[in-house]
């Protein structure tokens, strides 16, 4: 973490789990980065696949304990699809690539603290039923754990969630 009163010239970090949530987070990011003249890192965290059967299967070639080459083709794939999408990504100084493997939570402020990252962009779907108020049990973690600032980046449909809830 900067020391009070020093600037932290470090990356900006970008949660990605290949939804179009993270596309916008990415895009918000890149933003970012343009403006601070930062890099960019995009992490995924691999994470436990009980938690969502078949999130990683990928025409059959699932074979267990290859969790991390999937996750990294897929991340592949999903900054090439984004190069194309976000025109401005181009425009960001340098953009890493990063697969770990644990709780997306901790993970990412870990990852966060060794790279000196300076902020943190998160995609929030609004998929629990307290949406408006913890954006998301990760996302209120994520912010809640980092000692650095976290923007969140609502998607147009945790945006239309929010709304028809008033």
């Amino acid at each position: 973490m900067a020391s009070p009163g020093k600037l932290n010239t470090g990356p900006i970090l970008v949660g990605i789990d290949f939804s179009e949530g993270s596309k916008e987070a990415l895009a918000w990011a890149a933003e970012m980065a343009i403006a601070f003249e930062a890099a960019l890192i995009a992490l995924h965290v691999v994470h436990d696949p009980a938690e969502s059967p078949g999130y990683y299967l990928r025409s059959h070639e699932y074979v267990p304990g290859e969790l991390e080459r999937i996750a990294q083709t897929m991340m592949t794939e999903f900054i090439a699809s984004a190069r194309k999408q976000i025109p401005r990504l181009s425009e960001v100084r340098r953009v890493d690539t990063a697969v770990v493997v644990g709780l997306p939570e901790t993970r990412i402020i870990e990852v966060a603290e060794r790279e000196g990252a300076r902020s943190i962009v998160i995609g929030a779907q609004g998929r629990t039923a307290l949406g408006d108020t913890l954006l998301g049990s990760k996302v209120e973690r994520v912010t809640r754990l980092s000692s650095i600032p976290v923007t969140i980046v609502k998607t147009p449909r945790a945006i239309e969630q929010s709304e028809s809830k008033r």
